[in-house]
């Protein structure tokens, strides 16, 4: 369908896996099962942390809001996922996809930016360790927390406001979300200032929280190495290790995405890209946590002593 403007579209249609449709019965049961185990498992890490006392601090504050987050954020685009696996080809109203991209990008920007705060509570944790409990102030957590969602929320906002205040030339999107690469391709006329918005946009949601991740982590880094105890050593790196794990995952996947070109992209590779930081990474989260964290895994255990007990 010909398009001159976006005013004039009713309905969007996404295209989805339709180019390999005899395997959509088996994606529908594989990401139905990630989007139940993420869901869960995100659930009962959040659970536990708020339940356990030992675990109040501003670490576990952090990894209990990511969890949130990762259930907030996989929910917004699942369902369209799974519905489009079911169907085939689905329908999306203006209005859907234009809230669907909005918080699409307000939690994947917020994410961006709580994992910079948690680096940060990492950085004062290992450099300033006499000063922490002063610095990393539960205000201090609350304000870090309050500039995600800002932050989140204003990238969110104007992108979605520019996006689809932009004339179209056509309402066929090749994936399975509104995401915003699909949508560029659109555009009618030239597109190249819709791309440099991407650009900038990804450059501060990826790349400046990206940027202070690094930084404080070369002083972590500097800080350890001078440590007289090997046993003092391991026990930093072990607190750091599975954000390090996240970061990479989460970063590595969205800026593969965001930070580059338009012409490099490939629908079928954007969509793999897509489904690997939007779906797999929540559930992958909360097991790196669980499973690389002492403490984690003494909450989990001493909580299933407790149910088995009442059982």
């Amino acid at each position: 369908m010909i398009l001159g403007n976006l005013s004039e579209v009713s309905e969007f249609r996404l295209l989805g896996f339709s180019e390999i449709s005899h395997l959509q019965p088996l994606l529908f049961v594989v990401l139905l099962s990630l989007y139940i185990l993420t869901l869960m498992a995100n659930t009962v890490i959040a659970f536990v942390i708020n339940n356990d006392n030992t675990l109040h601090t501003p670490m576990y504050f952090f990894l209990t809001q990511l969890s949130c987050l990762d259930i907030c954020y996989l929910s917004v685009i699942t369902p369209t996922i799974l519905e489009n696996l079911l169907v085939g080809i689905v329908g999306i109203s203006k209005t859907r996809c234009a809230m669907q991209m909005f918080f699409f990008l307000f939690f994947g920007v917020a994410e961006c930016f709580l994992l910079a705060a948690m680096a940060l509570d990492r950085f004062f944790a290992i450099c300033y360790p006499l000063h922490y409990a002063v610095t990393m102030s539960s205000r201090l957590c609350k304000s870090l927390l309050a500039a995600s969602y800002i932050c989140g929320f204003a990238v969110g906002f104007v992108h979605t406001s520019i996006t689809f205040s932009s004339p179209l030339c056509g309402s066929a999107i090749d994936h399975f979300f509104c995401e915003i690469q699909p949508l560029l391709d659109l555009l009618c006329g030239n597109t190249a200032p819709r791309e440099i918005q991407v650009i900038v946009v990804a450059v501060f949601a990826i790349l400046s929280p990206f940027l202070l991740i690094i930084y404080s982590y070369i002083r972590i880094i500097s800080t350890i190495l001078q440590m007289s105890s090997a046993e003092s050593r391991q026990k930093a790196f072990s607190t750091c290790s599975s954000h390090l794990l996240v970061v990479t995952l989460f970063y590595g996947t969205a800026g593969s995405m965001y930070l580059r070109p338009k012409y490099t992209y490939c629908a079928s590779v954007d969509k793999f890209l897509s489904l690997s930081y939007s779906v797999v990474t929540p559930l992958l989260n909360p097991l790196i946590y669980s499973l690389r964290n002492k403490e984690v895994k003494g909450a989990l255990r001493k909580k299933w002593r407790k149910i088995n007990l009442v059982w």
